[in-house]
This record gives C-alpha cells, structure tokens and sequence, in this order.
C-alpha cells in the first residue's frame, strides 16, 4: 500500500508524506478518467461493481483472457511457452495490450525499489489506482498514469490499430535532419569558429587566459595573430589547453546566446562540483544565428554540452548503474569475474575485459552530461585535470601485471581498451601499451603450445580503442598515431589477431564533419574497423534522426554496433528515452536498412579488409537498395550483467513511470551467474507521458509517434555477423578462471 510511505518530491529535493489513498486525483486526472470509462464501458462496469480490488483483478483477468483464447500462439507467448524473436514478430497489436494488463494483474501489489527516488520503494497498483479513481475519485495517480492507461485500452479494444510508416515516410523524416557534411551547415561552423578565435585572441591579448605553449610574439598584427590560432585550431593540444570550464566564457563563445535559465543552471552545476570542458572545436559545432529552418538541429549536440536541472539536483546522491564496475580486488563482482585491481580492469562476459589506463586516457575530450561515468565525476575518481592525470611509474609498473590476468584467463580472447578515452592517452602511452598486450598475446599463444586440444585457453583475436575523439577532438588522429595503429595491425595479425576495432560514439549527423570524416579515413587507412556506439537520448530519439545518422556514418566507412537506451536514474531524466521508443524505432525505421540473411557472409568479411570499408559499404547498400547498413542493436545496458532489450512492462507508477522486467539476452555468451540472478526490474526515470510532452517542445508532431504507448513488449535483436568472434581451429577448454559464483 501506498500509505506511509516517504517518497522524494523531487521538485523540492526533500522526503515528503503522502498518502496516495486518500489523496484526491487532479482535475486533470478526472478529465482523461472519464475518457477511459466513456470509451471503455466493460471495463467501467469491472469497476464499479467490484466490492474490492480482488474482484476487479479477477473480472479484468476473464475480460483478456476471453480474448488470448482466440489468439493461442500470443498466449503461448505470454505463457512462455514460446519465445524469442520469430514469436515475438507474430504478435500483434492487440496482443501487446492484452499480455500487459494481464503482466499488470500477475505483479499487482509488489514493492520494488526505485532508485529515481534515490532507493525508496514503490508499490506497483495499477489496477488499485483505478479502481480507487472510479470508485472514490482518490488513489493520487496522476495524469500522465491516466494517459498511459487512455492509450493501452484502446490498444486492447482495437480503437487504436499500429499503422507502420512506409520507407518514403522514413526517408522523409531522415531529409529533416541535416548533417555536419552539408554545405550550408559547414559554412556556419567557419563563422563560428571566427568568432571563437576572435574572442580567444581578445582574451590573450588582455591576460585573461595565459597558456605558454599558445602566446603571441609583441609585434604580431591581428591579422597575424589570427592565422596563428588557424594553425593552433589544427593541434589537438590546444583544444584541450582552450577548453572552456566556466559558464561565463561558454556563453561569451557562443555570442551571449545562451538563455538566462539555461545559466542559472551552469552555474548551479559550477557551484555543486559538476566538472565543465568543453573544447573551441566542439563549442563551433553548436548554432549560433542561424537561418529558422535550421534552428534547433543542434538539439543532441546541446544536451551533450548543457547539464540539466535533474543532474545538478541529483549531483552527490548518484549512485553505480553498471554494478559489476564496483570492483574490491580478489573478490567476485556482480557478474561472479575476479578482477586484480578497483579501478584498471573491469568485466561483464566471458569472452572481453575492460582495461583502463592510468594515463590520461582516463580523462576525454569533452564532458557527456549524460556519462555512464558520472558516478566516478561524482566520487572524484574522474576529472579534467590532465597534469595530474599524466601516468607516472607505477603505472607502467602495474600494467605487465595487469596484462598477466588476460594471459592466464581461460576464456578472454578480446581486450577494449577505454577510459575516458584510449586516445586521450599520447602516441608514446597508446604504443607502450599496445606494445604490452602484443607482448601478452604472445605469451598466452606460446602457453597454448603445452597444452591439449579441449584444454588449451582462448587466444587474443580482437582489440578494441573506445574513443570518442573523432567527434569531440578529430585533429587528435595525426599520422603518427596511425603509423602506430597500422604498425600494431600489421605484428598482432601474424600472432592471431584478426579484428581491429575503433569503437566511437557519434551522436548525430551534425557532428559527422569534414574533419571527423577525414579522421575516420585516417583510421580506416591504419586497417582498423571503426564502429559506432550512440546513446539513444531523447534528442536522438526523433523520427528519422537515428536513421539518419547510420547514413552519415556508412557515408563516411562508420559500421553501426549499438544504439543504447539512457543509462541512469533520476539524474539522466532529461535525456533519457523510454524503451518503448527503442523498440519503436528499432522495428518502424531501422527496418528500411535490414539486411538480407544471403548477405551476412559477405559483411562478416568487412573487417577482414577494413581498407576497403567505404567501397564495400556502398557497394552492398546498392546491391539491397537500402539507405544503410543496420548493423547496430537497440538495447539497454543492464544494471545486473549484459545488454538487453528482451523486456515486459509488468507496472506503472503512481505518476506514470513504467515498471520493465528484463531477461538477459540468450542470444550470447555471459558469466553463468545469470541462471542464479533472474530477471532485472527497471523503474524509467521518465513517463511515456512526460517523454511525449519532451518532443512536443522540441517542435515534433506527436502524431508521428503514437504508436509508441503500446510498445510494452520488446525482444532483443540477434548480434550481425560482422561482429562476431573468428573461429579457432583448436578446441578452447570449458573451464572458466577468475570466476567465483
């Protein structure tokens, strides 16, 4: 019961008493209650004439159940009797609706813990709440639940029926966001960064900002001056050195165009500890008085920029998303793996180990305000301080240690290396360190040589660079650091190495310039796979947008890998987009760049000869006459262990907040402590509601997403081939090290 409970109010950042039984719902609430009777008249009638809940659960339980018995393999669905994808793409709208009111009845009355509400539990009611609505007009639900509730039972009696966009719709709705390639858009980005030289200029000349890498000669002219910050614009070092930490040069950068509110918050966010840095680079990529039409197409960059009031409220209450990155050394994380240190080496899977430096690769170039990282910004552990961040002795020390638990590890076969960022780390660091995992590589090959097939350890095939420096800082990827990548490319691939990955994160279009293209070339010329990881937030989340950005990507040799939901809690809220509209966009506009099956041979060969991305990438979007390659899955990174989007909405919130259950994707390899954890609950930070009003804001026609209420089910996508482990040919041993459950 909702009684006596303390609940955060969020608004007022203080715990609150509410009596949600006896409060009386808003006039809101009664407007779209009396919608739902007035179009719902049988479920009125189970309303008002149940004596109490019970009775209500049973009647509304036969109602859906005279329905599932007309539709046997939707209830064999619901029943688990059958599952997985092929089962989950017969169902139809109708069946979403029916098997969430009955999931809704199954885990009517359950706590579960809310870390939104930073660790409070919530009752999961929906069907009290209605029936507390009719019957007394009390329950406190609020209108966002009642909307949600409108739009499941017109799902469920066919008022409502899911019309799927055509590939011309899509297509359109790609056309409306530009890219950082168009010309138009790459003229305004010159203009902007005239204007930021020009100020920084202003700001040496009068000792504001001193940098001695970066003065001026006494006799240089202005126009002198000018084309020496044109040559330090292309020096990586200077971006980092020019970074802008304070609330009042971003908005002198940006020609005093950021609003009043919008710097109250920035400097909320100053005053609670919240790291700022964003570099000159990036800051030209944001709009600054541009033509009506295109105003507003840097939203993703922005909310990559602009902290939100929801983050500088829950700043110093954040806690881990991603449990298994607690690590005490010697000791089974979340997912059962033992690792040798707290922070350097973190593990999800069997198969790949994190490793993060400590160098300056444990910084970035630029601050995501939606980082899964926060956490760590919060604690302390990560910052922008990149003197202090240099590695020192006992790094290099350490890291021959380190490198041991991947040789002597029975199963770890692909080592990603991250941060922060890999390649924030200089060229002298990245080499010595890829120097130390050849070395490793070697030594766990030749430890194979004594032992039998069955009982040989798996052997290195993938290394991975996490980086997101091709967007934030493109001028980072000189031909030093490519000679290093090719030079490393060319020793790994004779001791078993076969695939050798850049994993970065563009998040839209916009930021797929001219630079970032020529950087992604370099890369692709070293023999190296860039892939892309993008976190689907809500800016992201328009129709047409992440479609648009596979495009840009595939444009430029950028192979698609992830598309992931928020991670986070209250503290993400803003960015966040729900998992209905993951699923959504997975299954109404990735769909127009699907790849036939008869073609996954010839993408699993594409990293093979990672020199010729570009032109195999158009020549097999020609060939299928699809406008991209869909090579990426929609899913949420679990807070338990693995990656998913195979869920059902057991609940929803008093204020409307979905309740998901999630099942571990069986589609790949993890720890065996999944068979003992079961399903993960999440609580979403935001409404379906909330989100729907979100887009409205942003200037969106909401009717273009409507069918985004009624998708409360998802299954995750199978893994394209392209990404898949090489085949040895020896036989691995089943034997798991480093592994305590």
């Amino acid at each position: 019961m909702f009684k006596n409970k303390y609940i955060p109010d969020l608004s007022d950042n203080y715990l609150v008493h509410v009596d949600y039984e006896s409060k009386a719902i808003s006039n809101a609430s009664q407007e779209i209650l009396k919608q739902i009777m007035d179009e719902n008249p049988r479920l009125k009638n189970i309303l008002k004439t149940s004596a109490d809940v019970e009775h209500a659960k049973k009647k509304l339980r036969s109602w859906v159940m005279e329905y599932l018995q007309t539709r046997p393999e939707a209830l064999d669905y619901y029943n688990c009797d059958i599952t997985g994808r092929e089962y989950y793409d017969k169902l139809i709208w109708k069946d979403f609706a029916a098997i969430r009111i009955l999931d809704y009845i199954n885990h009517e009355g359950k706590e579960y813990e809310d870390l939104n509400l930073r660790g409070k539990y919530v009752l999961n009611s929906p069907v009290k709440l209605l029936w507390l609505a009719v019957r007394e007009g009390n329950g406190g639900a609020e209108p966002a639940f009642f909307r949600d509730m409108l739009h499941l039972f017109r799902q469920f009696t066919g008022k409502t029926e899911r019309e799927m966009p055509s590939k011309k719709q899509v297509k359109k709705w790609m056309d409306r966001h530009p890219s950082g390639l168009d010309t138009e858009i790459i003229e305004i980005r010159k203009k902007n960064r005239d204007r930021i030289i020009r100020i920084l200029i202003e700001k040496i000349d009068n000792g504001d900002i001193i940098r001695h890498k970066y003065e001026f000669k006494p006799e240089m002219t202005f126009e002198q001056k000018y084309e020496q910050m044109m040559e330090w614009w292309n020096d990586k070092t200077f971006h980092l050195q020019f970074a802008v930490r304070s609330p009042e040069l971003l908005n002198k950068l940006l020609g005093r165009t950021v609003d009043a509110e919008t710097m109250d918050i920035l400097f909320n966010a100053q005053n609670s500890g919240i790291p700022f840095f964003v570099n000159p680079y990036y800051l030209s990529l944001l709009n600054v008085d541009v033509p009506e039409k295109l105003v507003n197409t840097d939203y993703c960059i922005k909310d990559y920029v602009f902290v939100s009031k929801e983050l500088v409220d829950e700043f110093g209450y954040i806690v881990a998303w991603e449990k298994e990155d607690i690590v005490e050394p010697g000791k089974p994380n979340a997912a059962g793996w033992i690792l040798p240190h707290h922070y350097n080496i973190h593990r999800r899977y069997p198969e790949v180990a994190i490793l993060i430096p400590d160098t300056v690769g444990r910084a970035c170039g630029g601050l995501c305000v939606s980082c899964q990282r926060m956490y760590d910004f919060q604690n302390g552990h990560l910052n922008f301080d990149l003197e202090e961040l240099k590695p020192v002795g006992t790094w290099w020390e350490r890291l021959p240690k380190l490198m041991q638990y991947f040789e002597k590890d029975s199963q770890l076969r692909d080592i990603l290396i991250t941060g922060g960022d890999a390649l924030m780390s200089s060229d002298k660091s990245l080499k010595r360190m890829l120097d130390e995992v050849y070395r490793m590589a070697v030594n766990k090959r030749e430890n194979n040589k004594l032992k039998k097939d069955g009982e040989k350890y798996a052997e290195m095939l993938r290394i991975r660079l996490g980086t997101r420096l091709p967007i934030y800082l493109p001028m980072r990827i000189t031909d030093n650091l490519v000679s290093i990548l090719a030079e490393f490319k060319e020793k790994a691939s004779k001791i078993g190495f076969k695939q050798f990955i850049i994993q970065t994160h563009f998040e839209t279009a916009m930021e797929v310039t001219p630079e970032a293209a020529e950087g992604v070339r370099k890369l692709i010329s070293a023999g190296w796979t860039v892939t892309n990881q993008l976190v689907f937030t809500a800016a992201a989340s328009r129709r047409g947008h992440t479609a648009k950005l596979r495009k840009a990507l595939n444009d430029i040799g950028v192979l698609t890998y992830y598309t992931f939901t928020v991670k986070g809690y209250k503290e993400n809220s803003h960015t966040f987009a729900n998992n209905a509209r993951a699923v959504q966009e997975q299954i109404e506009e990735k769909v127009i760049g699907e790849i036939p099956r008869d073609k996954f041979n010839t993408i699993k060969k594409f990293p093979l000869e990672a020199e010729n991305m570009i032109a195999n990438i158009n020549s097999l979007r020609k060939e299928c006459n699809i406008p991209f390659l869909a090579t990426d899955r929609n899913v949420l990174n679990l807070p338990g262990v693995g990656k998913s989007l195979t869920y059902c909405t057991i609940g929803i919130t008093h204020d409307g907040r979905r309740i998901l259950e999630f099942d571990h994707d069986r589609t790949r390899n993890h720890s065996p402590i999944i068979h003992k954890m079961g399903k993960v609950i999440i609580i979403e930070s935001k409404s379906v509601s909330d989100y729907i009003d979100q887009l409205e804001r942003m200037g969106e026609n909401i009717e273009e997403y409507e069918n985004v209420w009624g998708y409360s089910i998802g299954e995750t996508e199978e893994r394209m081939p392209v990404y898949e482990y090489p085949d040895y040919d020896f036989k691995v041993t089943d034997e798991f090290t480093n592994l305590e459950i």
